[in-house]
């Protein structure tokens, strides 16, 4: 018997990964109402409905390895529940998400709020595609795919994370080919930074500083013609995972370790 054209076989993993595309949309769409309502809790319960609800007509057995909520006290899709449909056969799949990074943005009707998942599924003979981490802090440079190039090309070194910032700095400026009081630092506007933003301002590097939206600020440096050319800084775990998936796509590198603060 003559085997059928290929385009006649539905292709499962392009229809998933749309799967997953359009349940980022739901969530976007569905939390925009309430924008600039000051209720960062209900635009986040409005995200998370979107979500379940998009979930629910999808064909997998989807694990939620890494969620939100328990450190924020918010409505959020915890981890451990289950995604997707769960019928027999149906592919297997972990994944970490965020319904809303940067809550207070969204209820001050503010940018650079984000939807995002990350999600794979087990190898054979693999337990876990995607591993939890703790819902703790980690410090976390980024950077995008210029200065992976530079390493690469020259074979000088580039950025360590356990490195004296000073030395972070000079290492994104050569890569760049910049002077260091050229390049632009992003990084949330935050206590514990208070040392490091004294020694950035001590090189003479540029800063810009946010007060919410950790996934965001932390793909920026991977965007073309973002303006910035290095996040730096401590914030959460789980969106150190979510940003590290997107920056990765986009070419970029992220390095943490985590941050316990006793």
């Amino acid at each position: 018997m003559p085997r059928l054209p290929k385009q006649n076989y539905p292709d499962i993993e392009r229809i998933i990964e749309f799967d997953f595309v359009r349940a980022t949309e739901a969530a976007a769409l569905n939390s925009l109402p309430w924008l600039g309502r000051g209720e960062k809790e209900k635009a986040d319960a409005a995200a998370c409905d979107a979500i379940r609800g998009m979930f629910d007509l999808m064909n997998i057995c989807g694990e939620v390895v890494i969620g939100e909520g328990i450190k924020d006290d918010a409505p959020g899709i915890f981890k451990g529940e289950q995604l997707g449909t769960w019928v027999p056969g149906t592919p297997p799949f972990d994944i970490a998400l965020d319904p809303i990074d940067g809550t207070t943005n969204i209820s001050k009707g503010m940018p650079n709020s984000i939807r995002g998942d990350a999600a794979a599924g087990p190898e054979e003979g693999v337990k876990a595609a995607v591993r939890g981490v703790p819902p703790v802090y980690m410090m976390k440079p980024a950077y995008g795919p210029s200065v992976i190039r530079h390493r690469k090309t020259t074979g000088l070194s580039t950025i360590k994370i356990e490195s004296p910032i000073e030395e972070t700095l000079h290492a994104v400026a050569q890569a760049l080919n910049k002077r260091v009081q050229d390049v632009v630092v992003l990084m949330l506007d935050r206590p514990r930074h208070k040392e490091i933003v004294a020694e950035i301002r001590r090189v003479g590097a540029s800063l810009r500083m946010i007060s919410d939206g950790d996934i965001a600020a932390a793909i920026a440096p991977v965007i073309a013609g973002s303006g910035v050319d290095l996040y730096f800084g401590i914030g959460g775990s789980p969106e150190a995972v979510l940003a590290a998936a997107g920056i990765k796509c986009l070419g970029g590198d992220m390095q943490c370790v985590m941050w316990p603060r006793e």
